[in-house]
């Protein structure tokens, strides 16, 4: 067997597992997948995500309007057209993508690709990443001008990761 009809394999298993589950409502990926290798968005894929009878929502991890390539567009497109609601969570890092310029653009371009920008994370403090972090007052004043100057719908939440807690907390 290929490994693509090995992973179809198990993923349908997985999912008809997850179809068995009377409380479990939907089902949420977070991925970069479809940025990474967006030609395995393909019908096989496509179909085992529509034979899933639960809700499903994808987020997606996009840090960088060059990252919305033509591939990607249309591997998103294909995900859309399953009714499949998209949003993205972007971190923010230093050098990458922490300027006005590039955070509005990169709300148009998912925008335009049938993405709603979802959250921007302040980067976790992680060993060696330290040089990619973005200050929390920075990360505000970014999100302010995003309000300014974008469609109200493309302002991402601000959000960072603090240890113990159960879920994200809020900034902006």
């Amino acid at each position: 067997l290929m490994y693509t009809d090995v992973a179809a394999a198990v993923g349908a298993s997985l999912f008809a597992s997850l179809a068995e589950i009377p409380h479990l409502k939907r089902v949420r990926f977070h991925t970069r997948f479809p940025i990474g290798i967006p030609e395995r968005i393909d019908p096989p894929f496509l179909s085992l995500l529509q034979n899933l009878p639960k809700e499903k929502v994808i987020i997606l991890h996009i840090n960088h309007p060059r990252e919305l390539d033509r591939d990607v567009k249309r591997a998103l497109h294909s995900l859309l057209t399953l009714g499949i609601p998209l949003l993205n969570q972007a971190v923010l890092l230093r050098g990458v993508n922490d300027d006005e310029e590039t955070l509005l653009s990169l709300s148009e371009e998912l925008l335009s690709a049938g993405v709603i920008p979802y959250y921007l994370h302040l980067l976790d403090r992680v060993k060696g990443t330290a040089h990619f972090a973005v200050s929390e007052e920075r990360g505000r004043e970014l999100i302010a001008f995003l309000r300014e100057n974008g469609s109200g719908f493309g302002v991402p939440r601000l959000v960072k990761e603090e240890a113990g807690k159960g879920s994200k907390t809020f900034l902006a």
